[in-house]
């Protein structure tokens, strides 16, 4: 099931989902529109290694915009910071954006219960185009889910992704091998 505008509104009221900043002119009748934060990042080096802590450098996007080009992997962040306690948020793109030829998210658009941060973005375009810092980039859906959850994602020692920042965040793939393994 999946909320409706009277019940984010409801659950932001009990302390179960927050968005931060929140503008009630982005609640649609069951989403809440979220924005493209002022910094992007890219891999330094080309070739990436699952095994490896790849290095990003982060830069800010400029008043007059930035243009994203294709074979390239930007990462976003949203500029909302986010809960979730008692429900499964998704990331999806909107379709102004889609139809730009932007995908706002690789594979990563589902949140769990207990994610507590701003949203990391993978961004890939199909021809060049240009963005800005506060444009609407995607929409939060929230799932309600049914029994009780035994480990939220923030109470997880193995989440990799709970410190809070307004920056996109790298691959932290390379925490998923053995020490010895990693490069």
């Amino acid at each position: 099931m999946i909320l409706t505008d009277a019940e984010i509104l409801a659950h932001m009221d009990k302390g179960t989902i927050k968005i931060e900043p929140f503008d009630p002119t982005c609640l649609g009748s069951n989403s809440y529109d979220v924005h493209l934060g002022s910094m992007l990042a890219e891999y330094v080096d080309r070739e990436l290694d699952a095994k490896k802590h790849n290095r990003i450098e982060l830069y800010p996007i400029p008043d007059e915009g930035i243009v994203l080009e294709p074979d390239r992997l930007y990462l976003g962040v949203t500029e909302e910071y986010t809960e979730t306690h008692a429900h499964v948020p998704f990331l999806e793109g909107k379709s102004s954006v889609g139809r730009l030829g932007i995908d706002i998210h690789a594979t990563a658009g589902k949140g769990d219960i207990g994610f507590c941060n701003f949203w990391t973005l993978e961004i890939s375009v199909k021809q060049s185009v240009r963005v800005y810092a506060g444009m609407p980039i995607g929409q939060l859906i929230y799932f309600a889910v049914e029994g009780t959850v035994i480990n939220p994602y923030n109470a997880k020692s193995s989440a990799k992704y709970n410190d809070r920042t307004n920056a996109p965040v790298e691959s932290m793939m390379w925490k998923n091998f053995p020490v010895d393994q990693q490069k």
